[in-house]
């Protein structure tokens, strides 16, 4: 009974140990972020001598029938010359009336679109990655200089193309990556959907800003024809299902190191429409967290790790703090203690980081929610870390590995 004790102690401290290591790893690391993202001078319009860019607007569309609309008429307000761009929909055998919206609305609008049916240029054959192939052919298709890919479920803002074009005139970047917003109703899945989206969101202006390791979302992504090429697009990574923003901005970041720039400005954050159940969240993530060991940026992959086993370690300890005994006399170190601990000193730096966030964001409010989400944030992390790795996933009404 004494050795069984003693062995739950020793347990114990080396629990607590490791904790309070990743404990300050973690808050050493979301400080970072924090500093990061408010030094980032928002975009201030400067005029440029250039001629604007031709941009090809690319937007993959799956069964999308319901929303497709709203983004196109979007586009169709833009403040930019309608003869400075163009809008490639790239059908990606939609089963519902996604073409017939798009093509109802080519006769009625002003801007030049064209649509595009992955089905007629694959002709039959079976691939994993869908996505990635309708942009390809999208681009191969495409006159512009600079490609801007966005989804068909998004809306993107008035000044969109125009600031784009304006730090592409200004900068000359290979690739140019902007933020995304969740429209979140007060539904908890749409509310904790946004807190987590608006935190990787940070870390993705933060990184780049620093040029300390590489995120991007495909919702909101522009990089020029001649880079995608020079990297030779997707080859090499085009037998993973998703990965086509942040695969792609690994390979151009390891061609063109000092190429890659991130707008941080109102005028161009892409809002899209959050999952509407726990389930589909969970696939989302599982197929986000499933190329994580794809990556080719050396300094991501850590910070993953990190993030991932400090949220392991606190799922492990909160369990155990049911089955162990608490270490005898010294209350303070016992493991409920210093699990309670943690939990609060990892949500208080987490609201730290993510407050400047919120701010630039407008979602200021949401935070008084966030303590309420760390258990499913943590469960989240795990599970979806375990099963993007191990496990399957739907995506598309597609079974993907």
């Amino acid at each position: 009974m004494r050795r069984t004790l003693v062995q739950q102690n020793v347990m114990q401290l080396f629990l607590i140990v490791l904790l309070g290591v990743l404990m300050l790893l973690y808050g050493s690391l979301l400080l970072y972020y924090r500093s990061a993202w408010v030094s980032i001078l928002n975009y201030v319009e400067r005029k440029s001598q250039e001629p604007l860019p031709f941009i090809s607007v690319l937007i993959p569309a799956r069964n999308e029938a319901h929303q497709v609309s709203n983004l196109l008429q979007s586009l169709e307000v833009q403040q930019f010359p309608g003869n400075s761009f163009e809008v490639i929909v790239i059908d990606d055998h939609s089963t519902d009336h996604t073409v017939d919206v798009v093509e109802s609305f080519i006769k009625k609008t002003t801007i030049p679109i064209r649509i595009i049916s992955l089905r007629e240029t694959l002709k039959g054959e079976a691939i994993n990655s869908y996505k990635k192939k309708a942009i390809e052919t999208g681009i191969a298709q495409s006159r512009g200089e600079l490609i801007v890919t966005t989804d068909a479920d998004c809306v993107v803002p008035p000044l969109w193309l125009s600031t784009i074009a304006n730090v592409y005139q200004l900068r000359k970047p290979k690739m140019i990556v902007m933020p995304v917003g969740i429209e979140a109703s007060l539904r908890p899945i749409e509310i904790f959907q946004s807190l987590d989206f608006m935190t990787l969101q940070g870390i993705t202006g933060a990184a780049l800003h620093k040029n300390f390791h590489g995120m991007c979302n495909g919702a909101n992504l522009a990089y020029t024809k001649e880079s995608f090429y020079a990297v030779n697009g997707f080859t090499g990574i085009d037998s993973i299902a998703s990965g086509d923003d942040m695969l792609l901005l690994h390979k151009i970041k390891d061609q063109f190191p000092e190429g890659i720039c991130y707008i941080k400005s109102k005028d161009v954050i892409v809002y899209t429409k959050p999952v509407v159940s726990l389930g589909a969240f969970f696939q989302q993530r599982i197929r986000w967290a499933s190329k994580s060991d794809q990556y080719s940026d050396k300094t991501l992959l850590p910070v993953l790790l990190l993030v991932y086993f400090f949220n392991l370690l606190l799922l492990l300890t909160g369990i155990l703090c049911f089955f162990v005994n608490s270490l005898p006399i010294v209350t303070i170190l016992s493991l409920p203690f210093v699990f309670g601990g943690v939990i609060i000193l990892k949500t208080i730096l987490e609201l730290i980081f993510l407050y400047p966030v919120s701010v630039f964001f407008g979602k200021q409010k949401l935070l008084w929610f966030f303590p309420l989400f760390q258990p499913l944030h943590i469960i989240y992390t795990v599970a979806a870390g375990w099963l993007g790795k191990f496990g399957t996933y739907e995506w598309k009404e597609r079974k993907v590995k």
